[in-house]
């Protein structure tokens, strides 16, 4: 696959994951209605109120790997643009999580390192808060969006930059965040986070980087909400519901940075399920996997090519989904029982979304990961029965 082939996919996974966390906050289209009365938009409530941030931050790289020792002497610095708006009950999902805050940030960072230069961020996130009061604002974000970075790695003009591989990049945000409110609009923002930014295997090397740091900056508040109150959204209909998903997935991945082909990854899932509660689903499945890089590597590494063993996986998994409205934050952990061409190890686990787009169909972005290192993205379609 070319440059600009991989990059597509690339922007087309992150773009889409911030379009349909951005579009479940929102009322549903008349099409969609069927989704049931408790998942439905509450179109008597008010719109939120908008929240503007400016924050300056700094950082450390985590020296996680031996290939990138060389990278992590530099502070990174940087700062975040974001505009936020707070749910009012829009959907009943907004109850459930508090009334959580709904975003969209601009994040660049110098990494003081020639060789890692700079990175440019949009994710969009969720701010779910953990105590609020009238002044004091204690919350956890968790973002993703897409990451450009102009100094990654190449075979012949970057080759030490083992961290990142391709200009284009996942970047993940985990946060605990602390607003005190100054004047009535004013608040004064203290923030502690972990950043992530790898491209998901799609290209090699790709150990990418994990980034704690600080942020102090302030938030303009149109106006502020109190802790919110009244009665709870009634349950959905569905709890307590078995159900049945069945799916199939197309992935790309390089298996080395010599090798600039692109190998095609493949997988099928049957897996049964049952809502639990307002906003978790429990799952549990099996699936087959077919990775042509596997092959790849095993024609060129084996002394003799007769009787080569199958590179073909399945595996049985347990799943969770975490439920905001038609999207859902999936995790699984998965373990091979059929793994002739031992590769990895006997275990994997699994981070999506997971978009209900009707009754019967849904789509997924998934990354599946070997011991948190990421082994391709999953471009997943299904029906939920």
């Amino acid at each position: 696959m070319s440059w600009f082939g991989q990059s597509l996919q690339c922007i087309r996974y992150y773009l889409l994951s911030g379009v349909l966390l951005s579009y479940c906050t929102g009322p549903l289209p008349a099409g969609a209605q069927a989704l049931g009365a408790a998942d439905s938009a509450k179109m008597t409530a008010p719109p939120g109120p908008f929240i503007f941030g400016l924050y300056a931050q700094g950082g450390i790289i985590i020296n996680h790997t031996a290939p990138v020792s060389h990278l992590v002497a530099s502070h990174p610095t940087g700062f975040e643009l974001n505009v936020q708006r707070q749910t009012t009950g829009a959907a009943p999902w907004h109850g459930w999580y508090k009334y959580p805050k709904v975003g969209l940030a601009l994040v660049y960072y110098d990494y003081r390192n020639p060789l890692l230069g700079q990175s440019y961020a949009a994710s969009v996130y969720l701010s779910k808060p953990i105590v609020r009061t009238a002044r004091h604002d204690l919350s956890f974000r968790l973002g993703t969006g897409l990451a450009y970075f102009p100094n990654h790695y190449d075979l012949y003009t970057n080759r030490k930059n083992t961290f990142v591989s391709s200009a284009l990049n996942a970047t993940l945000q985990m946060r605990l965040e602390y607003d005190v409110a100054l004047t009535d609009h004013l608040g004064l923002l203290l923030a502690l986070a972990l950043n992530h930014y790898s491209n998901g295997g799609t290209a090699k090397p790709n150990f990418g980087i994990n980034l704690p740091t600080l942020q102090v900056g302030v938030n303009y508040h149109q106006w502020r909400l109190g802790p919110a109150s009244g009665a709870p959204e009634p349950a959905p209909t569905d709890i307590g519901h078995n159900f049945l998903n069945i799916s199939t997935s197309l992935g790309y991945k390089q298996r080395s940075g010599g090798d600039p082909t692109h190998y095609l990854v493949n997988s099928a899932t049957v897996a049964v399920g049952r809502r639990l509660n307002r906003k978790s689903n429990l799952l549990v499945g099996v699936e087959g996997f077919y990775d042509r890089s596997l092959l790849a590597v095993l024609r060129d590494t084996a002394r003799s090519q007769e009787h080569l063993p199958d590179v073909k996986k399945a595996s049985a998994f347990v799943g969770h989904e975490l439920l905001f409205g038609r999207l859902a934050l999936v995790t699984h952990l998965g373990l091979y029982f059929y793994n002739p061409y031992q590769s990895n190890p006997i275990y994997y686990e699994r981070i999506g979304l997971k978009y209900q787009a009707t009754n019967l169909l849904f789509g997924a972005i998934d990354l599946k990961v070997h011991r948190a290192t990421a082994d391709v993205i999953e471009f997943k379609v299904g029906v939920k029965l």
